[in-house]
């Protein structure tokens, strides 16, 4: 099998991956509002509620735009690999850092969980079960995209920067 079939059947794998996660987030969003998340709980969770709301948006986005460029990638009539490896550097650091890494910091991954069948992500306030709900739900996509796309974490632009000083 050639490098550009590879490449095109992760591109594939890649974007049915991100579609499911981000009408996952999408539905999460549609149906619940940051009052509902606070309904019953102290008020000094709603930062953590906001930051928990603004993390998953900016996921959504990120996964759709991702969704969308692959799309098009797999579109062309001719299959262009190095846009296409473009855009799966973009789902790492864009979609797979910004799942495992939120900037709000809500919840975070703990490694000495990861190989043992517990969950793995751990909340940094005990969040109503939908929104515990939907990082669970979606964490075995981005941990599939983060197994698949670890090339694109450093290897990748290393490659380029040979590629190019040897041209």
């Amino acid at each position: 099998m050639s490098q550009a079939n590879n490449i095109r059947q992760l591109c594939e794998a890649t974007r049915e991956n991100l579609k499911r996660a981000a009408e996952k987030l999408e539905a999460f969003l549609n149906e619940h509002s940051l009052p509902q998340l606070m309904e019953g709980q102290e008020e000094d969770r709603a930062l953590f509620y906001q930051g928990f709301l603004s993390d998953l948006r900016h996921l959504l986005v990120f996964s759709e735009v991702c969704y969308e460029k692959l799309g098009v990638a797999l579109r062309r009539g001719t299959f262009d690999e190095e846009a296409a490896e473009k855009v799966l550097y973009h789902v790492y650091h864009d979609c797979v850092n910004n799942f495992f890494y939120p900037k709000n910091e809500s919840y975070s991954e703990d490694g000495r969980y990861a190989y043992t069948g517990q969950d793995a992500i751990r909340f940094r306030k005990k969040p109503v079960r939908a929104a515990r709900d939907i990082v669970l739900d979606i964490t075995g996509m981005f941990e599939e995209l983060r197994d698949d796309l670890t090339y694109y974490e450093s290897d990748y632009l290393t490659q380029l920067r040979l590629n190019r000083s040897a041209k």
